[in-house]
């Protein structure tokens, strides 16, 4: 199994919960609403860009 399908979906997946954290993170607590807008913001980016298939190699 090669994780090369997989990759893209979960650098897609990081980069947008760590962008939500650091967000929560403005004043200096997270809440629990704020951690469930982490949760949303990885499994959607995690989703959307697995959908996206890649371009054929040219």
């Amino acid at each position: 199994m090669s994780i090369k399908p997989y990759a893209k979906a979960a650098v897609g997946a990081a980069v947008a919960g760590l962008t939500a954290l650091g967000t929560a993170l403005a004043d200096d607590r997270v809440t629990s609403v704020e951690w469930a807008g982490v949760a949303v913001a990885t499994l959607a980016a995690l989703g959307i860009v697995y959908a996206v298939p890649n371009r054929p190699a040219q």
